[in-house]
């Protein structure tokens, strides 16, 4: 059959893209870029779903924690404990037949595909992920026809496992629990503009944590009560808000919407709201692994533990922040600055729908940065591109903590917290994030 030039060089054009993404060599492909482009697709979906914070740490744990597994199983090598033996899944009935596998790899990647798949409300749309995967991977030799099913049987079989846990952890009861109601008077969180959005998962303090073995203990000190006498602590940390917003200079206009990765934002045109993409603040994190993985040039099985580790982190520090923002009920800046102090302010970025106490990025942020300065090490820089597909720029950091301390600060910039709500957020992320250290080695 003849081929046209035309339809020749875009064959051509296309497979040198497949070829280049698992660097054509199945001895040596770049791993770290591969599974971080690979679980991508998994964020490109969350994105879709409009997954809450909370909800899109939980699918990053569960569809990580699969690619461990599979490597875990066949028997790959890692330089720390198993992720497995500090957490509650040690008790679950995880044991899969060791199989002989040509490469765990393929299987891995698989297998964090399959759970995406099983785990989001549109994550069918990874099955055509899938089916690149394995053409891909057929092209560049990582695999060969004859074992393409075998590794694609314990893939599915690891996936299948991770999800019968996943069910179980008490996500699929959150729906027959009590609904929400906004509390009545002065000092409780109350819906914000634009899009009045009801409160956002209410009752994740009822999911299963991985590590947390009791909640109370990473309760954080108490907020500053709600009083608008001149000179008390809530009226000073409120002016505060009002006063910075109003003063931003461009950089620190950059900081806030750098980390602002807020799910709901939305616009109006006319009567038309419209939904603007932005990653969770746990995407932005897993992208920092995954950029962090890239710049160490782990091996595949490192980058699958730490990825898992920095997912199951995520989980963990979301259920425990969520549990302290509901006990508090804590209202946010721009509902009391517009009707205590100025009707007409907005805060620069769109204020999340949940209560203000404490920061969740503050938490999310010091936690994962305490366990990946861990395992990387002190002042470890890189160079963070995790938003550059929404728009912004790259942006340069020292270290881990030095970014987590931005992101926590880029809530008081964006007018969305209080400044006590971000101290003891990084506090309670700190806390958090030592004991999982501590606990698996």
């Amino acid at each position: 059959m003849k081929i046209s030039n035309k339809y020749f060089w875009l064959f051509l054009l296309i497979s040198l893209i497949w070829i280049g993404k698992v660097n054509a060599n199945p001895k040596n492909p770049n791993w770290p870029k591969l599974y971080t482009e690979e679980l991508f697709h998994i964020t490109e979906v969350m994105v879709t779903d409009v997954a809450s914070p909370p909800v899109a740490a939980r699918i990053y744990a569960y569809s990580n924690l699969a690619s461990y597994l599979v490597i875990k199983e066949t028997n790959q090598s890692f330089d720390h404990e198993d992720l497995l033996s500090e957490t509650y899944l040690s008790d679950q009935n995880l044991e899969i037949p060791n199989p002989t596998l040509t490469s765990p790899e393929f299987a891995a990647i698989y297998a964090m595909l399959k759970v995406g798949e099983a785990i989001m409300p549109s994550g069918y749309l990874l099955k055509e992920k899938q089916e690149e995967w394995v053409e891909a991977a057929l092209r560049a030799k990582i695999i060969n026809k004859k074992s393409l099913q075998a590794h694609i049987d314990f893939a599915t079989l690891v996936a299948k496992k991770v999800m019968e846990v996943a069910k179980k952890d008490g996500y699929l009861q959150l729906s027959t629990l009590t609904r929400y109601t906004p509390q009545k008077g002065e000092g409780f969180w109350y819906p914000t503009p634009p899009a009045y959005i009801a409160a956002v998962e209410p009752e994740w303090k009822t999911i299963k944590p991985f590590f947390i073995e009791n909640l109370e203990a990473y309760k954080p000190a108490p907020m500053a009560p709600f009083d608008m006498t001149e000179g008390s602590s809530f009226h000073k940390q409120l002016m505060e808000v009002y006063t910075t917003t109003n003063e931003l200079n461009d950089e620190r206009k950059l900081i806030a919407n750098f980390w602002d990765c807020n799910p709901f934002k939305v616009e109006f045109s006319g009567h038309m709201a419209i939904g603007v993409k932005k990653i969770s603040p746990g995407g932005h994190w897993m992208g920092i692994t995954g950029i962090a993985a890239q710049k160490a040039n782990l091996s595949f099985a490192e980058t699958s533990y730490i990825h898992a580790l920095v997912g199951m982190t995520l989980h963990d520090a979301f259920i425990s922040c969520w549990k302290a923002k509901y006990d508090t009920d804590r209202i946010r800046p721009e509902t009391v600055i517009n009707q205590k102090v100025d009707q007409r302010w907005r805060p620069l970025l769109q204020t999340p729908p949940f209560p203000e106490y404490t920061s969740g990025h503050s938490v999310i942020s010091r936690a994962s940065a305490v366990v990946l300065t861990g395992y990387f090490g002190d002042n470890f820089e890189f160079i963070d591109s995790s938003e550059t597909y929404f728009g912004l720029p790259k942006r340069p950091f020292k270290s881990f903590l030095l970014a987590s301390e931005e992101a926590a600060i880029s809530r008081l910039y964006g007018g969305i917290h209080f400044r006590d709500a971000i101290e003891e957020g990084v506090k309670q992320g700190e806390k958090i994030g030592d004991m999982i250290w501590n606990k698996i080695q």
